[in-house]
């Protein structure tokens, strides 16, 4: 029998699905939005559109979808490109940072009274 000795990340193919369902989603949410987009275009009628709730709930899966996409790629990215632990790892928490604040953002717009 041989032991053998795993070492690494393994984040390949939960990355590469999660990557794709995340597209999926944007796409799903596109073709969505495209088919309920208001006509004609005025103030009123878009807010009256992300009043709905479902539009709301839609739309924060879009803005979560799209996060933890960037979080993929941009992760990636910095594993792959910066060799030194410290700074890899400060960009890291920099980029986790950066998109916790965006979905709170995101929430803020979508639910504020």
């Amino acid at each position: 029998m041989v032991n053998r000795i795993i070492v690494g990340a393994h984040y390949g193919l939960k990355d590469w699905l999660a990557q794709r369902v995340t597209a999926l989603v944007m796409i799903a949410y596109t073709i969505l939005f495209l088919i309920v987009w208001p006509r004609p275009m005025s103030y009123v009628s878009w807010k009256a559109l992300f009043a709905q709730g479902w539009m709301r709930l839609a739309t924060f899966l879009l803005v979560a979808s799209v996060l933890i996409h960037a979080w993929i790629g941009v992760r990636n990215i910095w594993m792959d490109y910066v060799k030194h632990t410290g700074v890899r790892l400060t960009l890291q928490v920099a980029t986790i940072l950066w998109l916790v604040v965006c979905a709170g953002w995101a929430m803020q717009i979508l639910w504020k009274t």
